[in-house]
Parts: C-alpha cells; sequence; structure tokens
C-alpha cells in the first residue's frame, strides 16, 4: 500500500480532518498568545512611582548604541565565562578520562569505589558543590566554578566514555591481545581512541551543558556574563534597562551554545560513517549514553552478533 508504515497506520479522512482541525486550533491560540505577550511588553508600566514606556519603546534600546556597554559586556561578561567554561571543558575531559579507565577496571576495589564517586558527583547539584568548594576551601568564585563544572561534568563524561568502550566489539580487545598487547595496552592504544571517537558528539553536548552552567557562578560571586548584564550594568543604568539586558543576556548565550551545538551535530554526522554503526543523538547525552550501554548488554548476550 502506497504510504504505509510498520509502525502506524495511515490516517483515514476522519483522521486527517481532526489533525487539520487540531492543528488551525493551535495555531490560532499561539499566535493569540503572541499577540498578549507582545502587548503587555508594549504597555507602559509602573516602576517605583515612575511612569515608564513600554519595552518596544526606543528610550529602553538606545544603550546599545554606547560601546562602553558592547566592551563592558564582552570583555567582562563574555570573556569570564568563555574562561571558566574553556578551563573546565579541559580539566571535565581529562577526568572523564581517568573515570572511565578507573570504572571500567577489571579490578573490583578499584573499580567499586570509583563507581560510589561517580554516582555521588552525578547525584549533588552543582551550585551546592560551587558553594561547598568556596566556603570549605576558600578557593574563590573562579576556582570553585571551574572545579564543581570540572567534577561533575568529568562525571558525566566519564560514564559516556565508558560506555563507548562497552558498547566496542569484542573483536577489538582481542586484536590487540592476539597482537601480545598487555590488557591495559589493548584498552588505552586499540578500544580508548575508538570509544573516545565514538562518543565525541555526546562529549561535545556536555560541554555545551557545562557553557551553560557557568552561569551558576552568578550566585557565587563570579563575574561572568548573566552577573555583568543583569546585575552590574543593571544596577548601573537603572531598570529602565532591565530588559534591553535580558534581551543581549539571551542572544549571547544563543549565540554560544547553538554554536557549539552545531558543531556537536558537525561531528555526529562526520564519526557516524566512521564508528562501527551505532549512531547517537548528541543532543541528549543521558539518553545516548543509555543507549550504548544498551548496546554493550546487546553485545553480551550475542556475542556474535552485529548491531
Amino acid at each position: 500500500m502506497s504510504g504505509s508504515s510498520v509502525l502506524f497506520d495511515v490516517p483515514g479522512p476522519k483522521a486527517r480532518r481532526l489533525s487539520l482541525i487540531s492543528s488551525i486550533v493551535a495555531g490560532v491560540l499561539i499566535l493569540v498568545g503572541l499577540g498578549w505577550i507582545a502587548m503587555t511588553l508594549a504597555a507602559p508600566r509602573e516602576s517605583g512611582g515612575i511612569t515608564l514606556p513600554g519595552y518596544f519603546d526606543g528610550s529602553r534600546w538606545n544603550i546599545l548604541a554606547d560601546p562602553e556597554v558592547w566592551s563592558f559586556i564582552f570583555f567582562q561578561g563574555v570573556l569570564g565565562t568563555l574562561r571558566a567554561a574553556l578551563l573546565a571543558s579541559v580539566f571535565a575531559i581529562v577526568l572523564g578520562i581517568i573515570f572511565s579507565l578507573l570504572r571500567s577496571s577489571e579490578i573490583a576495589w578499584i573499580r567499586i569505589p570509583t563507581a560510589v564517586v561517580l554516582e555521588f558527583l552525578r547525584g549533588m547539584p552543582v551550585l551546592l558543590m560551587m558553594l561547598f568548594i568556596l566556603l570549605v576551601l576558600s578557593t574563590g568564585a573562579f576556582w570553585a566554578v571551574v572545579a564543581a563544572l570540572s567534577l561533575y561534568n568529568g562525571a558525566l563524561i566519564g560514564e559516556a566514555l565508558r560506555a563507548g568502550l562497552a558498547a566496542l566489539p569484542r573483536g577489538q580487545r582481542e586484536a590487540g591481545l592476539s597482537l601480545g598487547m598487555r590488557p591495559l595496552q589493548s584498552k588505552m592504544l586499540v578500544e580508548f581512541p575508538q570509544a573516545f571517537r565514538q562518543m565525541l558528539p555526546i562529549i561535545v553536548a556536555q560541554l555545551v551543558v557545562l557553557l551553560k552552567d557557568t552561569s551558576l557562578g552568578y550566585i557565587v560571586g563570579y563575574t561572568e556574563l548573566l552577573r555583568v548584564t543583569m546585575n552590574n550594568l543593571a544596577s548601573f543604568y537603572g531598570n529602565r534597562y532591565l530588559f534591553t539586558f535580558f534581551v543581549i543576556t539571551l542572544v549571547l548565550y544563543l549565540i554560544m551554545n547553538l554554536s557549539l551545538s552545531w558543531f556537536a551535530r558537525w561531528l555526529s554526522k562526520r564519526t557516524a560513517s566512521k564508528s562501527s554503526g551505532i549512531r547517537l543523538d548528541p543532543d541528549d547525552p543521558n539518553q545516548a549514553v543509555l543507549l550504548a550501554e544498551a548496546n554493550a548488554a546487546a553485545r553480551q548476550s550475542h556475542p556474535g552478533g552485529g548491531i
């Protein structure tokens, strides 16, 4: 039958009519919602006994023409965010590699304590970790942000790499051993490079999460983008420009995160053809790790089969 699918039945005339009506109603509701938001933003509002113009008024956006504002945003906010994110990313990847090797060790007294530490790091909120490091170790806001992000994301990257190692075909390890390599040499020289390449898009996607989490530095007093715009500049220029700084912050975060997401998707397409046939979704690292673990379980239950 033309248009048939093994996953669902082809909708009949009644289902298509219901789908069309639902789409029209949903479209109208979305337009009404957008119109209400636009009218709310355009309406004048009271602040401290003073009537301020709506958010679309030009007097709320003229600050964008001031080069000192942009200079402060980029050299204090954006650079502060990128500096913390870049350093935490390097540490997180290094920790992830170490965690994955320890977690996949065949020695129980290495593997089990590492699993406990990883579960602890994964379960602890990043903000609490920042506050703990700041209050107990007195490292300062910058290193509290970097250390907490490195530990948390290092644990997640370590689990992703471990799942990648477990998902490799057994033949890779046996090939290394057949060449006279020791188990550790086979893991480091044969298995780990393949697992790292296969999980690289997931690692990049996790780094996108890391970059967004740098905004938690606002709470511990670190000078990053959110603190610069929504605290420092908003306090200096007043509430008139608060919405303007909110939009600037949102756009800058979107530019940085969408650029990294685009890179993750490009990397996923580049590595998919080189991998062993396992296609992982880089937009959701947790689901991708679960998929890799499921692939590993399937390989263990069917040693000679492919996926």
